[in-house]
């Protein structure tokens, strides 16, 4: 943009002199050099204020890992990888012979642990037994109600759904494979089906000038060539370079020197967007345009535009 302004500059300054026949001199020359930086570094000034931009924008997505409740080994995985699936489709079963096994054995103690009760409750009538004993028998049969209600509960977790409507990618599981709940190694990932957010990262000196509900355009890395109209939909009130979380390390300078970027949500709006079929995670540039000094956004859109048509050009490597 800066060689284009530069270029634009020199080709009016090249016609002025021809046209009105200007001497070309120590005079002339100068001042028609620091006309041009004077003129051409004000309109950056206010475009790059007033019109930020930013080159990282990147669409993000939330992925939920599936984690057994329960440990066994994996009889089924119906799912199949990249496919749509629904809320509540299977994703995999874990054998449940040992769970059903564990449940009929606890079926079996509470019956006898109620008919326990029931002789307790007639001997307490006749006061043969204390109410002690009555509650001591009474006891035992809730403990073990509790204990078949947990029971119930790892049987049903077996069976693994899906918690939304998503797709599973990257599936590695297969019958025969242990399923364990450890938080750290979870059995699949699910990428839940959503509208990704695209998230820009502005400059901090562009907090002024970015507002809510703004105007704004971005340019993807995958689609060159074309631009999408969008708006900002929320301004992330933190910097993730600030935050301090429990430890036993304190902070220190060196730490603090980075200073971040503001996390910027921005909506795209174009109907155009939906007909491309893109992964999540594509990344792009973007620009906004506020209120002020309006008719320098034109620059920042031509500069956006150079952009996109810059994404055709491939890295060597």
């Amino acid at each position: 943009m800066d060689l284009l302004l530069i270029l634009t500059y020199t080709a009016i300054c090249v016609a002025v002199f021809k046209i009105f026949r200007i001497p070309l001199n120590k005079w002339s020359v100068p001042t028609a050099v620091l006309g041009g930086i004077l003129i051409i570094g004000i309109l950056l000034l206010l475009m790059n204020y007033n019109h930020p931009y930013s080159e990282v924008v990147r669409q993000y997505y939330v992925t939920t890992p599936i984690i057994p409740e329960v440990r066994g080994r994996v009889i089924e995985v119906p799912v199949q990888p990249n496919q749509p699936v629904k809320e509540g489709d299977v994703l995999y079963r874990i054998d449940a012979a040992p769970f059903e096994d564990k449940l009929r054995g606890i079926e079996g103690e509470i019956a006898a642990a109620r008919k326990d009760l029931e002789r307790s409750r007639e001997l307490f009538a006749k006061q043969a037994i204390s109410e002690r004993a009555l509650d001591q028998s009474r006891a035992s049969v809730d403990d073990l109600q509790a204990k078949l209600d947990d029971a119930r509960f790892d049987l049903e977790q077996t069976v693994v759904k899906a918690p939304s409507e998503g797709i599973v990618t990257q599936l590695a599981l297969r019958p025969g494979m242990m399923a364990v709940p450890l938080p750290l190694s979870p059995a699949m990932t699910f990428i839940h089906k959503q509208e990704g957010a695209f998230i820009g990262w502005f400059r901090q000196n562009s907090l002024l000038r970015l507002e809510s509900s703004s105007e704004a355009e971005v340019t993807l890395d995958s689609i060159p060539g074309v631009i999408f109209a969008a708006e900002v939909a929320e301004i992330l009130p933190v910097i993730g370079e600030g935050q301090v979380s429990p430890g036993a390390q304190l902070m220190r300078f060196g730490q603090q020197r980075v200073p971040g970027r503001v996390a910027v949500k921005l909506q795209i709006r174009d109907p155009r967007f939906e007909e491309f079929r893109l992964p999540g995670g594509v990344f792009g540039q973007a620009a906004i345009y506020s209120d002020h000094f309006h008719h320098v956004a034109v620059m920042r859109k031509v500069l956006l535009r150079m952009a996109a048509w810059m994404n055709y050009v491939f890295p060597l490597h």
